[in-house]
């Protein structure tokens, strides 16, 4: 890898012979940072583009100007920490991202850190709300017309450049040069400082943990072939991506992109084939990656940088096909509050353009806004999903707004929800450690019935879904059932016939009360399970399907009981919630399946005959006692 940037370094132009026909602008870093004056407000360039060469020079200045404040976005490898953990800044900074630069000096209070949209930043330059005196910037070499690229970084540049009453410019031949609206004149820089050295590098080590893992898999499985995708900055969301390499015709619109879109390219999933806007490119910002990254957007065309508040636009997003926008959360409460900026009282990241994909998505058709986070700290002391956001934590993405909610034991659907509904979800999703506290805390507070009861304390097994194709050609899909499927099993129970009902619970009923309903979907997994066959997607599907098994440990074998909806009977259906749960019951070492049958109700003796080879019936005047040995 040395080697290979060493190569890379020495075949690069020479920045200095570039520049000789704007010689009557080129200084040195030290006579660039002296135009500087007391109290300015000076921009700084985003990201793997922040001009360090110019940074470094003001930071080390004998006598640097009064009151300065640096004003920017994202940072990479400026500010680090030093040897002591203390920051390698002396000037004020006011930010609108709290990443690994400034931790230390967040610290040592000499952040202001803004809680605002990204995408909001550039009318508010415009405005004279967010002052720019001064802009340090990294650029390309200039072309034939006198044109230099902002590269890597566009985001909220041209805002800063707008406002700005001088600008500062590296010009650097390892900056690629990008297409889309990224070029400046160099007439519009002031001053220009020739460097030679390659573009700051954001590498991302691959999520060794399973959790991790599994809410990258969960993610994956709910994004569909033809979708155009967002993925902020969470590494957990990342690795999302690294399951999508089966999928067709993939898009991205996206504020940033990093070096995780490169095994999809490389796969040919992304053709951007379905986007409504800017089909058949990709539509980004920044990029935050490796140098594998740069080469790959150097005057390739499929790019397309565009400034963050157009690319932000939230109609935009909202017209794309089937928008997916995932976010990674650091807490969220049982209603569904979303807190993405603090944990524990610390601000970490920040609020990016988030808000404005996950409302894109929402109103996209066929879009998912996805939340994401670990249901627990990184130790596994703390739930990050709690009855109420802790003290320093706040609700920047509203429960209002909140969609899809993703942990490591399951994944949850909370718009239009009730509160009730979105907090049984919510329990479920939490870390079984964590649930008891937390459906005592929502009782508490009278989110749920005192008479309701916790029973599931396992994560939910997404391997035990299925899609399965019915003999009319319809799909469905078995899942195991969760108690937020309450609602959906008591609409089954009354779209059944009169018949149907008493055969199934061997007595006229006209409804089902909460604790019958709950018996029938909040379950324990260990001895009662229960699944359900949904029709539709995960966000408006409706159940057609249910079945569970009740495990009677002094003989191992399990009672059993289905409803069908008249609609989805005979073809199919019944036998395969049959064989979803034998098949389950027997990885389990249950011996086999009982139940009783009334005499009359032949459509399920017929389903019990035909379930194993080896079927005892008993029977009696009123029913038949049927023993299905596994």
């Amino acid at each position: 890898m040395v080697d290979d940037t060493d190569a890379m370094f020495k075949k690069a132009p020479d920045p200095h012979a570039a520049l000789k026909p704007y010689a009557d602008k080129v200084t040195t870093p030290e006579l660039a940072v002296k135009h500087i004056r007391n109290g300015d407000h000076v921009f700084l360039g985003t990201g793997c583009a922040t001009p360090r060469t110019l940074v470094r020079q003001l930071e080390t200045m004998p006598v640097p100007p009064a009151d300065l404040e640096l004003l920017h976005f994202i940072t990479v490898k400026s500010f680090d920490g030093d040897v002591h953990g203390e920051s390698n800044t002396r000037f004020r900074h006011r930010v609108f991202f709290v990443g690994v630069d400034m931790r230390h000096a967040i610290g040592e209070g000499r952040i202001e850190y803004v809680p605002i949209s990204i995408a909001r930043v550039p009318e508010m330059m415009a405005r004279g709300r967010i002052p720019v005196d001064v802009a340090l910037i990294q650029v390309s070499l200039p072309d034939a017309f006198g044109y230099v690229s902002l590269g890597v970084s566009v985001d909220i540049i041209p805002a800063a450049l707008a406002a700005a009453s001088m600008v500062i410019a590296e010009v650097n031949p390892h900056m690629p040069r990008t297409m889309g609206d990224t070029t400046v004149h160099i007439s519009r820089i002031h001053h220009l400082v020739a460097v030679n050295h390659p573009i700051a590098e954001l590498d991302r080590v691959p999520a060794q943990e399973e959790n991790v893992q599994r809410i990258a898999r969960y993610i994956a499985r709910i994004i569909d072939d033809g979708s155009t995708l967002q993925v902020g900055l969470g590494y957990v969301a990342h690795e999302a991506l690294q399951y999508l390499t089966d999928r067709k015709d993939l898009g991205l619109h996206c504020d940033v992109i990093t070096d995780a879109i490169i095994p999809l390219l490389e796969h040919g999933c992304i053709t951007g084939a379905c986007k409504t806007t800017h089909p058949f490119k990709i539509v980004t910002s920044l990029a935050l990656g490796s140098r594998r990254l740069y080469e790959l957007i150097d005057r390739n065309p499929l790019f397309d940088f565009q400034p963050i508040d157009s690319v932000c636009n939230p109609v935009t997003i909202a017209a794309q096909h089937k928008m997916v926008s995932i976010a990674q959360a650091h807490a969220i409460d049982l209603t569904g509050q979303v807190c993405v900026d603090q944990f524990g009282g610390n601000f970490y990241s920040g609020l990016g353009a988030q808000g404005e994909f996950l409302s894109g998505a929402s109103r996209s058709v066929g879009g998912k806004p996805i939340i994401c986070l670990t249901s627990t700290s990184s130790d596994g002391q703390t739930s990050r999903i709690r009855a109420n956001l802790a003290e320093g934590e706040a609700a920047t993405i509203a429960r209002t707004d909140v969609h899809y909610v993703v942990t490591e034991h399951g994944i949850a659907y909370l718009f239009g929800k009730s509160i009730r509904e979105r907090v049984t979800a919510m329990i479920e999703l939490a870390h079984p450690q964590f649930r008891a506290t937390l459906f005592a805390q929502a009782q508490a507070m009278g989110y749920l019935p005192a008479a309701q009861t916790l029973q599931n304390m396992h994560a939910y097994p997404v391997e035990d879904e299925q899609t399965i194709t019915l003999k009319d050609g319809r799909e469905v899909m078995l899942r195991p059932a969760m108690s937020s499927d309450a609602q959906g099993i008591r609409d089954l129970f009354h779209h059944l016939s009169e018949a149907d009902v008493y055969t199934r619970f061997f007595h006229h009923v006209r409804g089902l009360s909460d604790a019958e309903v709950q018996r029938l979907c909040n379950v324990n997994y260990e001895n009662e399970v229960a699944f359900v066959a949904t029709v539709g997607p995960r966000e408006a599907s409706d159940i057609v399907g249910q079945a569970c098994y009740f495990i009677d440990p002094s003989t191992n074998l399990a009672d059993t009981a289905y409803m069908v909806h008249p609609e989805w009977q005979g073809n199919g259906l019944g036998t395969a919630l049959q064989n979803c749960m034998s098949k389950h019951a027997a990885r389990r070492g249950v011996r086999g399946f009982v139940a009783d049958i009334l005499n009359g109700n032949t459509r399920m003796l017929k389903l019990a005959s035909k379930s194993t080879d080896a079927v005892r019936a008993e029977r009696t005047s009123d029913a038949v006692h049927v023993t299905q040995w596994f």
